[in-house]
């Protein structure tokens, strides 16, 4: 795989923290108040904004690989129909009926050539126009064009099935909104990829918690003493903040490998584990030979939804693969449990008064450009 230029200075800056021994590190400790993580109004100004106004990954490229198929997403607390259309275009629409508001498709996801509500069977197409009204002499003078499921913004990129959860005021410029991270997801060739395992995870925190799990390294030899502690650097990562995405690159103890070698036999994924935070609530965390996307969704002010894709290059041929895969499926789900317990501990241990602030060390760089994002975000400063 080509290597970037990028990814050439993340390598530089990895020896250089090595030989100094450092790591990546911000000017100033960030203070970060807790009610930030346990204030319903907080938490319902954050879905208002974050979860209805930003795209969100909801799929993969394979959930709608023919006309006809289609899936729905309800996690976000919006009902949500995603299909691909006759003419092969990804369309998004509010699961709701136009006549009395009933939830068109009941089903998680499959193969429909039309939709039809099952209270008085109106009838929809795959590009949401209505199609059908039964005894339509009752609603003589209705204008049916203007009747059409409410459709919502969708795209098809880099492999992903991405929908934003309500009708934007102006035109949504997808392309100018991933830019910062087009190289890096391009690379990754996602859309030829396989979902290996697919899983959904109710938890008791707040989804700021859980996303913080994600946006450190510090604790990786702490919380992950046992499970990934081993495999990589201890606390030297280095982060890209793209502000609002960030890319945050993980060295494995391996890449002392191509110290060595000339800049132009190097090479990137081998030796590091890449988070790749998009913004508001989605990663793409690349392993050396898979891939997994995530999706954190608030539930209420101590309550959350993790979704998570495990995407591998192709579909396992033999039980040797089906084995490999599943063994790493089976470590990633334990290295996240471990977050998740500790997670959800502090979210039990909020209202002991024990903390009034959170303390966002230098080198949790992640942990600032997030949260400096989403308060940028909610006060309408960061829009898409």
């Amino acid at each position: 795989m080509t290597i970037t230029t990028e990814e050439r200075q993340i390598i530089r800056e990895v020896f250089d923290m090595v030989e100094k021994k450092t790591t990546h590190m911000l000017d100033e400790v960030m203070l970060n108040p807790i009610e930030r993580y346990n204030s319903a109004d907080r938490v319902q100004s954050e879905i208002d904004t974050l979860f209805r106004k930003f795209p969100l990954v909801l799929g993969h490229v394979s959930d709608l690989a023919e006309a006809g198929d289609f899936f729905t997403h309800d996690a976000t607390g919006v009902p949500i129909l995603v299909t691909r259309t006759q003419e092969g275009r990804v369309k998004a629409f509010l699961n709701v009926c136009r006549h009395r508001g009933a939830r068109v498709e009941k089903e998680p996801c499959g193969k429909a050539r039309t939709f039809s509500c099952p209270y008085h069977s109106w009838t929809y197409g795959l590009d949401g126009k209505l199609r059908g009204i039964p005894q339509p002499a009752g609603f003589e003078g209705v204008d049916r064009s203007d009747l059409g499921l409410v459709e919502l913004p969708a795209w098809e990129r880099f492999g992903l099935i991405w929908v934003m959860p309500s009708v934007p005021e102006h035109e949504v410029d997808i392309d100018a909104w991933l830019a910062p991270m087009k190289e890096q997801l391009n690379g990754l060739d996602l859309g030829n990829h396989f979902v290996f395992r697919k899983w959904e995870l109710k938890k008791n925190m707040n989804w700021r918690l859980l996303l913080e799990g994600f946006q450190e390294s510090y604790h990786f030899c702490h919380a992950h003493r046992d499970t990934a502690c081993s495999g990589y650097l201890d606390n030297q990562s280095v982060h890209l903040n793209f502000g609002p995405h960030v890319r945050h690159a993980l060295p494995q103890p391996n890449i002392e490998e191509l110290r060595d070698k000339p800049e132009s036999e190097w090479e990137y994924r081998k030796y590091f584990m890449t988070q790749n935070y998009l913004f508001p609530a989605n990663f793409v965390q690349v392993q050396n030979d898979h891939v997994y996307i995530h999706f954190v969704i608030p539930t209420g002010p101590d309550t959350c939804i993790f979704q998570c894709m495990m995407l591998i290059p192709e579909e396992p041929k033999t039980e040797k693969a089906e084995r490999y895969y599943t063994k790493n499926y089976d470590l990633i789900r334990i290295v996240f449990e471990e977050d998740f317990v500790i997670g959800e501990g502090i979210q039990k241990g909020l209202k002991s008064g024990a903390n009034t602030q959170f303390i966002f060390g230098k080198y949790e760089c992640g942990l600032h450009f997030g949260q400096h994002a989403i308060d940028a975000a909610l006060d309408g400063k960061i829009a898409v």
